[in-house]
């Protein structure tokens, strides 16, 4: 019995072999590749780089007003932080009392509620504030969104026509699930994702957690070399692949099960772009729920570069005790449901204007 390996002429070579079983399998192989059919990567880096822009577009807004009424109720103090989300990542701010210039999230305003405050920001400051500080982020964000989806995508295919060929000309023999393929991919497209941009990701938390200059972001660089090497720009590589590692592998896993379950259930005539959405707000909330105290000991590890050495030479158990004995086991929950605001409809919106726009290219 020939092997298979997701070739385009894979049909074919089944076919050649004779026999009204291979000519089973074949067709089955040939309708599995057209339904595991996929765009370019020009037309998968347009798409996600679509995903990307719309999600930041849609979520900033949301983010700014969020901010703006958290300053109104109870003013930053000086040197508190607070996150600034533009649906792609978390970006960590500091808040300061001194207004020169006067900051976007400082700006007054009597704002009753956020229907009020999107008014009020609009007529008052223009539409264009609504959009504070989305530029920055995007700068690190688009070109790592865009490498993570396009590395998950074409992997995840590549699995399943392997999964796809076995079941064809090997029945008897057992094959993962399909959403092992995308559990599978998603993890290795976001540890070589995580790899690239982790360095950028510690420096850019540290400028922002305490709002340094370029030539103190040079010194301090240099000395966390001098002190550490390499190693000292992978503070937080250990944290955050132990959250994102499990979020994608949950993430992907859990929207091709619901997509492929959603899709069944509404028939042919289903719609690409709710089924989509569907899947990725609802896979969105249980990775987040399973990895949220993974995100709170990322936070607190990468921040401490910089700091003195015996600050940065804490192993990731030392920051976890750290954790609990000074807040206890509510450390690890802390901020849990303003992330699940946040995550689910960025997810949603990601992954349904990436998936429409890629069924816009197959057409």
């Amino acid at each position: 019995m020939p092997s298979c390996d997701g070739e385009p002429n894979c049909s074919s070579r089944a076919a050649s072999c004779g026999g009204r079983e291979n000519l089973s399998a074949a067709k089955k192989v040939e309708c599995c590749q057209k339904k595991l059919m996929t765009v370019g990567i020009a037309q998968q880096i347009t798409a996600s780089s679509s995903g990307a822009i719309v999600t930041s577009l849609f979520m900033t807004p949301l983010d700014v007003v969020k901010i703006r009424l958290q300053q109104q109720s109870r003013p930053f103090p000086k040197g508190e932080c607070f996150y600034y989300h533009n649906g792609l990542m978390d970006v960590v701010c500091e808040a300061c009392e001194v207004r020169k210039p006067c900051e976007w999230y400082q700006r007054p305003g009597n704002f009753r509620g956020m229907a009020d405050a999107f008014v009020k920001i609009t007529k008052h400051e223009g539409i264009r504030s609504l959009w504070s500080g989305l530029a920055p982020t995007m700068v690190m964000a688009l070109p790592a969104t865009v490498f993570y989806f396009t590395t998950y995508d074409n992997l995840s295919v590549w699995l399943k026509k392997k999964m796809c060929c076995r079941r064809a000309f090997s029945p008897e023999k057992w094959t993962p699930p399909d959403w092992t393929a995308a559990a599978t991919a998603g993890i290795a497209a976001r540890t070589l994702s995580v790899t690239l941009v982790s360095p950028i990701e510690m420096i850019r938390t540290k400028m922002q957690s305490q709002k340094l200059t370029y030539h103190e972001l040079g010194h301090l660089i240099k000395s966390s070399w001098a002190t550490k090497g390499i190693s000292a720009f992978y503070l937080g590589w250990t944290p955050t692949m132990l959250r994102d590692i499990p979020f994608s592998g949950i993430y992907w896993a859990g929207y091709d099960w619901f997509k492929t379950r959603l899709t069944r259930l509404q028939g042919p005539d289903h719609s690409p772009f709710v089924v989509s959405f569907v899947s990725g707000a609802s896979a969105g909330v249980v990775a987040s729920v399973f990895t949220h105290p993974f995100d709170v000991i990322k936070t607190n590890a990468q921040i401490r570069i910089g700091g003195n050495l015996d600050s940065m030479n804490k192993s990731i158990g030392e920051v976890i005790r750290e954790m609990y004995q000074t807040r206890g086991m509510g450390a690890f929950s802390a901020g849990l449901l303003p992330r699940l605001v946040k995550v689910s409809p960025a997810c949603a919106i990601m992954i349904s204007f990436y998936e429409y726009f890629k069924y816009l290219f197959q057409k």
